[in-house]
């Protein structure tokens, strides 16, 4: 899994490249609570180009929102296509975070 920081407009996004499994996982944890701790508190996943993520991947991603919810910030996944599409919708994702398509969907 590759994991790289770019910011678009006051949006912090995290482009996570891969696999996202309970192997991978610390890995995304320890990078984006370091971005938390830099004070970014609106961050996006771009899951554009993620292969893979396991009940342990979709958990990060709860966890992440709640730090971030915690901090008065918001998490929103993006780039959203095929299987981790499907993934996200049965598992209820949409109704939790906002979920974008695309990146060029996010608010500005």
């Amino acid at each position: 899994m590759q994991i790289e920081e770019t910011m678009q407009n006051n949006t912090c996004v995290v482009c996570v490249t891969g696999r996202l499994d309970a192997t991978t996982a610390p890995e995304l944890d320890q990078a984006v609570t370091q971005i938390i701790e830099q004070g970014k508190h609106k961050m996006a996943f771009d899951l554009t180009h993620l292969e893979y993520v396991s009940s342990a991947g979709l958990r990060i991603f709860l966890v992440v929102a709640k730090k971030l919810k915690g901090l008065n910030g918001e998490l929103s996944l993006a780039g959203l296509q095929g299987n981790i599409k499907e993934v996200l919708e049965i598992s209820g994702f949409p109704s939790i975070l906002p979920c974008y398509d695309s990146m060029d969907d996010l608010p500005a």
